[in-house]
């Protein structure tokens, strides 16, 4: 017996959040057409079952969890479909000091002791770069010390 399509949005939400984007292409892979689509993500939103603004706060939490920046946590969200007003407001909102988080992250990776060569240093920003820090919080996580964490 084949799921309709709200059971369906409702059973992937059950397991995690999901952007409307996200699940607008997961029930059309399904076999649902679009028109059917879009009116069960609008009564998920109206019941208050989606939300971009909840997954977005969730994922941005997750992402900063796991040791990435800013930038790459917003990149991700936009290719997830998230509006970019939304986006913007959830990283405003979020408690997180991505000074030190970037500080973190790169003593994590290559520990404390700080590089002593142009070479390693690179290696280091590249790193840091990768993982969405900006250039300024790239410049301060080697002038934070331990005491100034």
């Amino acid at each position: 017996m084949k799921q309709s399509a709200s059971a369906r949005a409702v059973s992937y939400l059950a397991n995690r959040e999901h952007s409307a984007h996200e699940l607008a292409q997961k029930l059309s892979k399904a076999g649902f057409d679009v028109e059917e689509v879009e009116n069960v993500i609008q009564q998920l939103k109206e019941a208050g079952l989606q939300s971009d603004f909840r997954y977005a706060e969730s994922f941005i939490q997750s992402r900063a969890n796991r040791g990435y920046g800013a930038v790459r946590i917003s990149m991700e969200l936009k290719e997830r479909g998230v509006a970019a007003d939304i986006i913007s407001e959830c990283m405003n909102q979020a408690e997180i000091d991505w000074f030190t988080l970037a500080a973190d992250v790169r003593s994590k990776r290559f520990g404390e002791e700080m590089p002593d060569d142009y070479k390693s240093k690179a290696k280091q920003q590249r790193f840091l770069q990768y993982r969405g820090f900006t250039h300024e919080q790239i410049t301060e996580s080697f002038n934070l010390t331990d005491d100034e964490k």
